[in-house]
């Protein structure tokens, strides 16, 4: 078994939070780091562009992946999401059974 991070951005921190907590509360993932703000340089509709973002990495076992896409997908902000996964080449046993524990099924009343 792996751990995945799935890196996204939006536009500002409370952007960030709010698909943090959803992600975590949803259990897609067990854990959100949201930095920033960072400086994304790209060419969107023929003219290059600067902004601040936020950067998302979401982390999730590599079998829970297919959810976390699904669920950034509904609930991004942009139109034309960065959504690009990176699997770890090593993760703590201890800390990939934790990420485990805390994706699996839905959301429970009693959580």
């Amino acid at each position: 078994m792996a751990l995945v991070q799935l890196i996204t951005t939006v536009e500002s921190r409370e952007d960030a939070l709010s698909l943090a907590h959803a992600a975590v509360d949803e259990r897609v993932a067990a854990c959100v780091q949201v930095i920033g703000p960072i400086s994304s340089v790209y060419r969107w509709k023929g003219k290059v562009e600067e902004s601040a973002e936020y950067l998302c990495l979401m982390k999730t076992p590599l079998e829970r992946l297919e959810r976390l896409i699904g669920f950034v997908r509904e609930r991004h902000p942009y139109d034309t999401p960065e959504i690009t996964v990176v699997e770890s080449l090593l993760t703590d046993d201890r800390y990939l059974t934790w990420a485990q524990t805390e994706t699996v099924g839905p959301r429970s009343p009693a959580d």
